[in-house]
C-alpha cells in the first residue's frame, strides 16, 4: 500500500527531518533481518526516521532504500547522499 502525501505534508516532514540524526546505520552486511526489524520498530515508535547506509555505492544504496520502502510500507521523504528519511504513519 503506497502512502499518498500532499506536497505540503511532505515539506512539513522534511522540515521535521532536518532536526533528526540518523538512528539506524546500515553497514557493509546490508539489509539483514535484524536491520529490517530495527527499522520497523523505529518507524512504529517515531513515525519519521533517518537511516544512514554505509559501505555501498549510490546504486546499491538506492536499491536498499527501495527495498525498505516496499517491505516496510514506508515512504521515502528525502534523500541526500547516503542518508535517507523514511516516513510511515503510526497505526492508531
Amino acid at each position: 500500500m503506497k502512502i499518498s502525501l500532499s506536497k505540503n505534508k511532505r515539506k512539513e516532514l522534511q522540515k521535521k527531518a532536518n532536526l533528526l540524526k540518523p538512528i539506524i546505520m546500515i553497514g557493509h552486511k546490508g539489509l539483514t533481518d535484524a536491520v529490517f526489524a530495527e527499522i520497523d520498530g523505529a518507524l512504529n515508535i517515531h513515525e519519521l526516521i533517518k537511516v544512514r547506509i554505509r559501505g555501498s555505492d549510490k546504486k546499491e544504496c538506492a536499491e536498499q532504500c527501495l527495498k525498505i520502502e516496499q517491505e516496510l510500507n514506508a515512504e521515502i521523504i528525502h534523500k541526500i547522499g547516503f542518508i535517507t528519511v523514511f516516513y510511515r504513519p503510526l497505526l492508531t
